[in-house]
């Protein structure tokens, strides 16, 4: 019996230990994530018609020449499109194809993506090892018991744990296996011959497929690849070449770490996963601050006495 005590002792040490010891980029990594969980969200919630081909031309039409073989990303939510990479990169209004001011969202989830990715510091290894130390606080937690729902701080966090188990271990499991490189997926199926130009990439992809989904396009490795949303409201990524559009597979880790699937169910459970791992992490130190605080009133009472 003694035994037992001691090796639950011990696991609530590591318990402890872990999640103050990588509590700070933690922190960080889950607001940004939870941030992110929004995207998707306003991306699926864009008003049908928002996106076509006739606006899209007409987009790149004002762009002029510079835009035949330019990267494009839709910001639907917002009703602009944006032409070109970083430090080129033209915005337009897709109703009415002249030139718009960026609005906010944009910079907001780029910051948000590279604190969740590198933490604004070129520090990935980091967020690596931090998410994976994120991962072990849950059988950790798990070996402690099985819970006392009670209406108290430390009741609340054991509760949180256990009932939302799945969705607190899947969102960081996704992302150790993305910044591994672990896609479970199918070799991606090559393109051949020259990517078309934009125009002709955007009136081959809304023949087969609404536009309204529409992500992004970007030309790579010769061919081009876009991202776009099914009929369910799940991501799907195409290459564009000189045979036409083709599917490629899908990417599911990545799909369901971002929350890009069935619409905005995905982003749900990403904002639920990130506010209740922020519950977690603040909860937890509470509860270590005010076990601080009684072991040295205690130890005054005693000295007092």
């Amino acid at each position: 019996m003694s035994d037992r005590i001691m090796s639950k002792a011990l696991i609530f040490r590591l318990h402890r230990w872990v999640a103050l010891a990588f509590a700070a980029p933690l922190l960080a990594v889950i607001g940004s994530g939870l941030v992110l969980s929004l995207e998707p969200a306003l991306k699926a919630a864009a008003p049908a018609g928002t996106v076509t081909l006739a606006r899209l031309e007409a987009v790149l039409d004002a762009a002029g020449p510079a835009a035949r073989n330019a990267a494009l990303s839709v910001q639907a939510h917002a009703g602009t499109v944006t032409l070109g990479g970083r430090g080129a990169a033209q915005v337009f209004d897709l109703a009415t194809a002249t030139p718009a001011a960026p609005g906010p969202w944009p910079g907001i989830f780029a910051t948000a993506r590279r604190l969740h990715e590198t933490l604004l510091l070129d520090l990935g290894w980091l967020v690596t090892v931090s998410t994976a130390a994120l991962i072990l606080l849950a059988p950790l937690g798990l070996l402690l018991g099985w819970p006392r729902f009670r209406n108290t701080v430390g009741g609340w966090h054991r509760a949180t744990g256990w009932l939302l188990l799945p969705l607190l271990v899947g969102s960081p499991l996704t992302g150790l296996a993305l910044a591994l490189g672990l896609s479970f997926a199918a070799p991606a199926v090559p393109a051949a011959g020259p990517a078309p130009e934009l125009r002709t990439t955007l009136r081959w992809v809304a023949e087969r497929h609404g536009l309204d989904g529409l992500d992004w396009v970007r030309p790579r490795g010769g061919a081009t690849t876009l991202r776009v949303l099914d009929a369910s409201g799940t991501s799907m990524v195409y290459r564009v070449g000189a045979e036409g559009v083709v599917a490629q597979p899908r990417p599911w880790m990545r799909v369901l770490h971002e929350g890009t699937w069935l619409g905005i169910a995905g982003s749900v459970a990403n904002l639920v996963a990130s506010a209740a791992l922020l519950g977690l992490l603040g909860t937890g130190v509470w509860i270590w601050l005010r076990r601080i605080r009684l072991k040295r009133r205690a130890r005054a009472a005693a000295l007092a006495a």
